[in-house]
């Protein structure tokens, strides 16, 4: 089996792969719960910060915290880990 290492992105890497990452579907289950980043955070006890780094796929967050969001939004991690690139228009007209 093999084991791949989680690390944080830095912004010219995101940059430079056409966007930015977000976690799409954790974001859209917390809007559609009607709940701000920092009312999820004092939900999972972790500073609004933290969160906000979870929800933009800068950080991976502990196994805890994905357990208590699978509870939260009632979907699976596995799809609330899911990461999507934000393509930024760049003016070209491909």
């Amino acid at each position: 089996m093999e084991v791949t290492s989680f690390r944080k992105w830095s912004r010219e890497e995101r940059q430079d792969e056409g966007g930015d990452y977000v976690r799409e579907t954790l974001k859209k289950a917390r809007q559609e719960a009607g709940l701000t980043q920092k009312q999820v955070a004092n939900k999972l006890n972790v500073s609004e910060r933290h969160y906000k780094y979870i929800e933009a796929g800068k950080v991976v967050g502990n196994v805890d915290i994905w357990d208590n969001l699978e509870d939260m939004f009632n979907i699976h991690q596995r799809k609330l880990r899911e990461i999507s690139t934000i393509h930024h228009d760049r003016g070209d007209s491909r």
